[in-house]
């Protein structure tokens, strides 16, 4: 079996394959053993024709497609192997010659991993963004969870306000006709919320409970559902009953029915550490990104398309996933916000990119400095990982598939190149408050600009 490369060129490597008289009669005979029982020949029982006897009836042809199919893997694996090449896709075949008593001779078109050229990648000048937890902030937190456990208190003795919980019957209509999903009953709307179409809510302030009235709203030019975006509608609403948020005090009582914590104090503590733990992945994810897009600017790499394609495709998945975990599928998702299948995959292709691009450029660093997963390492987050899923480890192996290790070893990859970078680059820190205030600043000179003198 002879296997050239023939060039590369583009992201696209072209192979030559050539297999001897040998080897394909050996394929001819393993085609003829996977098809013997579909061809009934007068005088022999299903299965047991002669191969040659069934070559004079129909033609060796009819075995030359599995024949290939038997050779082709080998040859391409072969060729794989020893020209170091890194596929994305699967490979395009085209067989130049099948004949029996002759060499078997085909190509492979097979798209690679582009180079990826890179001029530094060390000593670059990173930001990170400084987030310090404040006291103000876990007040904040704190206020948040007084509002979530609320009690609702129903309202008799006067008109609806805003913040109320406004439980209506409510029936639109456009011309005087209903519309699909104009019409609900007990629906319990927070006044003030922007939940509805502009100017609704509004209307809504001011019933008494009992109240029956028709309110006028316009959709706005964009809304979602084409068929009532710029129309008129009259909504015929009824309030049923008005309810009140009634906040409870901010004691140790409540931290005991809130939390698994006996005072106000241990409750802030636990929320100023989770806080603080959340501020620390944002401040990481902030300095990797900066890194990233430095790599990028020092960097020329030509995606090929199909890269992109599949990363699109994954991100779709994650989406249609979170999505499912929402009560939502993907169709109803397209159908309600009026995005067509096209647009949709639209959307998705910049951060498919930039996600190939930025994983081809960090996979570059660690070839160059030769950063590899031990077997230790591979071992110890595995075991880590079992302690998560509460499991034995022999057991959580057991639930793992190869590329699920493998997938395991990337994401220890991913984090040493990182960490790699991450000493080697000059970090410049930038506090949260001071860019909101600047910002701020941003802003303010902004509107200064654009003030004129009468």
């Amino acid at each position: 079996m002879k296997v050239n490369l023939e060039k590369i060129e583009k992201n696209k490597a072209y192979l030559n394959f050539e297999i001897d008289e040998g080897q394909f009669e050996k394929a001819m005979e393993q085609a003829y053993r996977k098809n013997v029982k579909r061809f009934a020949i007068p005088g022999f029982r299903r299965g047991k024709a002669p191969r040659k006897l069934i070559e004079m009836h129909y033609g060796p042809e009819v075995f030359y497609e599995d024949a290939a199919e038997f050779l082709l893997p080998e040859a391409y694996q072969k060729g794989v192997e020893e020209y170091k090449l890194e596929p994305v896709d699967q490979p395009q075949f085209d067989v130049q010659q099948i004949e029996v008593g002759k060499p078997f001779m085909a190509t492979a078109e097979v798209v690679v991993k582009p180079e990826v050229k890179i001029e530094e990648y060390k000593g670059l000048e990173v930001e990170k963004f400084v987030y310090n937890v404040t006291d103000n902030e876990v007040e904040k937190e704190l206020s948040i969870i007084q509002e979530r456990n609320a009690r609702l208190v129903v309202v008799e003795d006067r008109a609806a306000e805003k913040g109320d919980i406004a439980v209506i019957d409510f029936k639109g209509t456009v011309d005087g006709e209903p519309f699909e999903g104009g019409t609900a009953e007990n629906y319990p709307l927070q006044l003030g919320s922007g939940m509805f179409v502009q100017g609704f809510e509004d209307q809504v302030i001011g019933m008494m409970p009992g109240d029956t009235k028709d309110i006028k709203v316009t959709f706005p030019e964009d809304y979602k559902v084409k068929e009532l975006a710029g129309k008129d509608t009259v909504f015929n609403v009824t309030l049923k009953e008005l309810k009140r948020k009634e906040l409870l005090p901010l004691d140790d009582d409540f931290a005991k029915d809130v939390s698994e914590f006996d005072t106000l104090n241990e409750l802030k503590e636990d929320i100023k550490n989770k806080m603080q733990l959340e501020a620390k992945s944002i401040e990481e994810g902030s300095l990797k990104a900066s890194i990233v897009n430095k790599l990028i600017e020092a960097s020329e790499v030509e995606i090929p398309e199909v890269m992109i394609n599949h990363e699109t495709e994954r991100l779709m998945l994650d989406f249609a996933i979170q999505l499912k975990y929402s009560g939502y599928d993907l169709q109803t998702y397209l159908q309600s916000t009026g995005v067509t299948p096209e647009e949709f995959k639209g959307r998705f292709h910049d951060k498919a990119l930039n996600n190939v691009k930025s994983s081809l450029i960090v996979e570059e660093v660690g070839k160059r400095e030769n950063i590899t997963v031990t077997d230790e390492e591979l071992e110890d987050r595995i075991k880590d990982l079992a302690a998560d899923y509460k499991k034995t480890v022999e057991d959580f192996k057991k639930t793992l598939k190869p590329e699920d290790k493998n997938g395991i070893a990337d994401a220890i990859l991913t984090e040493k190149i990182f960490d790699f970078l991450i000493k080697n680059s000059n970090i410049i820190e930038k506090n949260k408050d001071d860019i909101i205030e600047s910002e701020e600043v941003e802003t303010a000179n902004d509107n200064d600009d654009g003030k004129k003198t009468e």
